[in-house]
């Protein structure tokens, strides 16, 4: 079963549950419509490249790539270096659920123009863009973590939505949690809570 079966057979669940109580039918009708809309965006996000860890290989397609697209993640890598295998893993599982920007990986000895002019030295080195401009540079696993041969996919993902590349982190449940912002926090009684992310 494909994943547009799995929407399919959701939307007519749903359709379903609205005849047998026609008091909530409204409410039904508009959520059915929100995920619609939803399905119809993630699935043309998904075409456009979104939702995958994409290998370029060519620097000019990269360069296009990154200009043209609002955010996108960049491993600078070589293959034969056990460190850019890691960063590989972690980028591969934040791709999948994060379609708000575009996870892409070249290898350096493919992109020599492009390691000189960002001033590339140390594998991994991922780059977040946002509108085609550097907000952020991952140089080996500097930042990510106390253990230096390995680090949590969530302290990466922290650090991108601290970049501004991505929107939030994802809970377990799929639902976005951010910062709380201090004036967030001032306007709910101005709590000091330890959990900076709701």
């Amino acid at each position: 079963m494909s994943a547009s079966d799995d929407e399919d057979a959701l939307l007519e669940s749903l359709e379903n549950e609205t005849e047998n109580d026609p008091s909530l039918a409204h409410l039904r009708e508009a959520r059915i419509q929100a995920l619609a809309t939803e399905l119809a965006r993630a699935k043309a996000q998904r075409n456009e490249g979104y939702g995958t860890y994409n290998q370029i290989k060519d620097e000019k397609n990269l360069m296009e790539i990154t200009t043209s697209t609002k955010n996108c993640i960049v491993h600078f890598y070589k293959p034969d270096f056990n460190r850019c295998r890691i960063m590989d893993g972690h980028l591969d599982t934040l791709a999948g659920v994060n379609l708000e920007a575009r996870f892409l990986r070249i290898d350096v000895e493919h992109a020599p123009f492009l390691v000189t002019k960002l001033g590339v030295k140390v594998l991994p080195c991922v780059i977040a863009f946002v509108g085609g401009v550097s907000v952020d540079r991952v140089v080996g696993f500097e930042g990510l973590g106390f253990n230096p041969d390995n680090f949590e996919t969530g302290e990466l993902e922290k650090r991108l939505v601290g970049a501004g590349v991505l929107e939030g982190m994802k809970g377990v449940d799929g639902r976005i949690k951010r910062p709380v912002r201090e004036e967030e926090r001032e306007e709910q009684g101005g709590e000091d809570d330890d959990d900076e992310w709701d």
